[in-house]
């Protein structure tokens, strides 16, 4: 059988970067086949070849038996390759409809748009994907799950040959998952080649016929399924083997460092009325707190309220050291020891126009003033220790934040807050779009922080997270706590009964 695609000695070259060198290899029609890698190791370089994202690059792509070589996407959209892109790349201000056919616009007879059809068709992608969504909701107004959902629409809409997922499912919950793999399936069945790139191990195992692993932009090896292990898979994508991560180890709790008690917020166009309703919860210095639930159960909303970020009138308490706050804006939330690093990096996180050093001063810039002007010396100095004490890897303090892999600039985030010494670490999905090398050492951070006497509340969309972690797991579902259970206690079934609704409320 002649594979649908075929790289051969494929490379990439950026200054000062080898992204990709000598890769070979086939994708057969029909077939699942994921590529495996740490972040960095040229995965995405990759699909931005075949999709025609990239269009300078050395050796070789066959599509179909034949070479290609793409001038744009739209070439390779027109030869039938659509590509769902780890970073999102919405217009906010346009309708999910708008988005879906961005630049495919339909027309009515007399050219105008054709508003009403690609309306109906966008819903009917959305029902594709058992996706409620209103087609003419703002993109910008969605949770990132739900905008995940939103790209896999737009690449649906293009019933391509072959369809490239780059981490598709990093912002989705298990139910999105199941519903994703459903589509999958379906694809699949009318003889879709499905191309994804992803970090989960049991993602991997579940869906591809055959696994391609890549490591510094060289091919380690192509593998059946069948014919390997998700251990052997992470330690050919890191070089070494990576073991489970248990960090168990009794830690020394200290007192109540911030308490909710009754928090309610509302959601007045929603016929629920509420995001939060009667939340309370504890954390202590030196304590851990995982957060879980499916995407809408309020994890997001209970972080930002209690931050300060939120705009909404929300009544009940915030205590800190046993004394009532009501934070208007973060700015009095950091003031008093909190910091918080958000579930969207790029959006949120991140200020991809400035360089590493200035991404992790921004929060002590006083520290590097001299005469009332910024000193390059003094911000140097400043985030040395920050970068230290995260791990990361930089070519320097000047480098672009963006040339970073998406570990690195999670811990830039984080080292940017410790600048200001906070003393409760509010994290929400930290891990997201990141590969299993750098999952561990983040993981090890904030194990660290943690036993250093910082107070942690974590949420995740990854149970196994939450699990390795946390010191206590607090349930949410439809904004409202469901459940809360000790480490000792606490399983994946159970989290997930009380996350669904079939285990009774606490």
């Amino acid at each position: 059988m002649t594979p649908i695609v075929a790289f051969r000695g494929v490379g990439k070259r950026f200054p000062g970067v080898v992204a990709l060198e000598g890769v070979s290899f086939d994708l057969m029609p029909g077939e699942c086949h994921a590529i495996c890698g740490e972040n960095g190791a040229g995965k995405s370089t990759l699909m931005k070849l075949l999709s025609g994202v990239i269009t300078d690059y050395d050796g070789e792509i066959l599509l179909r038996g034949a070479p290609v070589r793409f001038r744009g996407t739209r070439d390779a959209e027109a030869a039938g390759i659509a590509i769902i892109h780890q970073e999102l790349n919405l217009v906010e201000q346009l309708s999910a409809a708008a988005n879906i056919f961005l630049g495919r616009e339909r027309r009515t007879p007399l050219g105008l748009l054709d508003d009403a059809g690609m309306e109906r068709e966008a819903a009917a992608l959305l029902a594709e994907l058992e996706c409620p969504l209103d087609p003419r909701t703002p993109a910008g107004s969605l949770r990132v799950g739900d905008q995940q959902l939103l790209e896999i629409a737009k690449a649906l809409s293009l019933r391509s040959d072959v369809l490239i997922m780059d981490e598709p499912t990093s912002a989705l919950t298990e139910a999105e998952v199941a519903r994703l793999d459903r589509v999958v399936a379906r694809l699949r069945a009318r003889g879709v080649t499905i191309l994804s790139i992803t970090h989960k191990m049991d993602e991997v195992f579940r869906l591809a016929d055959r696994i391609t692993v890549l490591r510094d932009g060289r091919l380690v090896t192509t593998v059946d399924r069948s014919a390997t292990t998700p251990r052997e898979i992470t330690g050919w994508m890191v070089g070494r083997d990576i073991a489970g991560h248990d960090f168990h180890g009794t830690r020394s709790r200290g007192a109540v460092a911030l308490e909710v008690r009754g928090m309610t917020l509302p959601w007045p166009d929603h016929p629920r009325g509420y995001r939060l309703k009667d939340v309370s919860l504890t954390v202590h210095a030196g304590e851990i707190i995982g957060i879980a639930g499916l995407m809408g159960a309020g994890r997001t909303e209970l972080l930002e309220t209690i931050f300060g970020a939120t705009e909404a009138a929300w009544t009940g308490e915030v205590l800190l050291d046993g004394h009532a706050v009501r934070f208007v804006h973060p700015a009095d939330a950091c003031a008093a020891g909190i910091a918080m690093v958000t579930e969207d990096r790029k959006r949120l996180g991140l200020f991809p126009e400035l360089d590493v050093a200035a991404n992790v001063s921004l929060c002590g810039l006083q520290q590097a003033v001299q005469a009332g002007l910024l000193s390059r010396g003094r911000e140097e100095d400043l985030v040395a220790s920050p970068l230290r004490e995260t791990g990361v890897k930089t070519p320097g303090p000047h480098a672009a934040i963006t040339g970073l892999s998406g570990g690195n600039q999670q811990k830039c985030i984080i080292g940017r807050w410790l600048l200001v010494k906070p003393r409760i670490l509010l994290l929400d999905d930290p891990t997201r779009g990141i590969d299993v090398g750098a999952k561990a050492e983040l993981y090890q951070l904030i194990d660290r922080l943690c036993r250093e006497g910082l107070a942690v509340i974590l949420t995740s969309s990854e149970l196994p997270e939450l699990l390795a972690l946390s010191d206590r797991i607090i349930v949410l579902a439809e904004g409202c706590v469901t459940a809360e259970f000790p480490r000792s206690e606490a399983t994946e079934q159970r989290i997930i009964e009380a996350a669904t609704g079939t285990h009774a409320p606490r």
